[in-house]
């Protein structure tokens, strides 16, 4: 398993599978405690037991974890180290794993969101972006109990530019609204999207609505 990462995930190993490679028994009953198989090819046998996972022949490329949440989402051994790390910046609000698993593949990419269009590339976040946008946000005086909320609503917001948008747009919300301190707070909570708006079409649509500043 992915220590307190993924739920009940079966990992496959990025490689021809074992079906249809010469010496790999498809035909073979399977002990109860197997979760599921890993792919394999010239002559690998393994299986995945319970989270974990044995070989005859260590010869790793990626892991794929078959999940609603995380859409089959294929991580390298670092870059399963470099999630799983980053997920202990969401240990603060109390979310499930799979929750936390949601909320980072829908902010970098992982998982579609319709909030990104076909603009966000896939990356694996990493925990000091993580932590500065959270940080960012502590400081504009949203607790924890309101970050919870937010990320619940918005967990595009992680994967958001902290200086070209979120920042700049707090700015625009107080010099052009007048929109700061508690009031600020209330119109995150109603509306975080505001955070990642990076476009205005001024009446002339420019097909970006949810990124758009006519939104607001």
């Amino acid at each position: 398993m992915l220590g307190k990462s993924f739920v009940s995930p079966l990992l496959t190993f990025n490689s021809a599978s074992c079906f249809s490679s010469p010496g790999c028994d498809s035909g073979s009953t399977a002990p109860n405690n197997i979760v599921g198989y890993v792919n394999c090819s010239n002559n690998i046998t393994s299986n995945v037991t319970k989270g974990s996972w044995t070989s005859d022949y260590y010869f790793s490329k990626k892991w794929k974890l078959h999940s609603t949440a995380t859409d089959n989402i294929e991580l390298t051994e670092e870059e399963k180290k470099t999630w799983n790390d980053s997920r202990e910046a969401l240990s603060a609000f109390k979310f499930s794993p799979e929750e936390e698993d949601k909320i980072l593949g829908k902010a970098f990419g992982q998982i579609h969101s319709p909030y990104w269009y076909e603009e966000r590339k896939k990356e694996v976040p990493r925990l000091e972006v993580v932590n500065e946008i959270l940080n960012y946000l502590r400081s504009l005086s949203l607790t924890d109990d309101d970050l919870t909320k937010l990320l619940k609503k918005f967990p595009e917001v992680l994967g958001c530019s902290l200086e070209d948008e979120m920042k700049n747009n707090v700015e625009i919300l107080a010099k052009q609204w007048g929109i700061e301190g508690k009031t600020l707070t209330k119109v995150l909570l109603r509306n975080p999207k505001v955070l990642g708006y990076n476009v205005d079409c001024k009446g002339d649509c420019v097909a970006k609505c949810t990124r758009c500043w006519a939104r607001f």
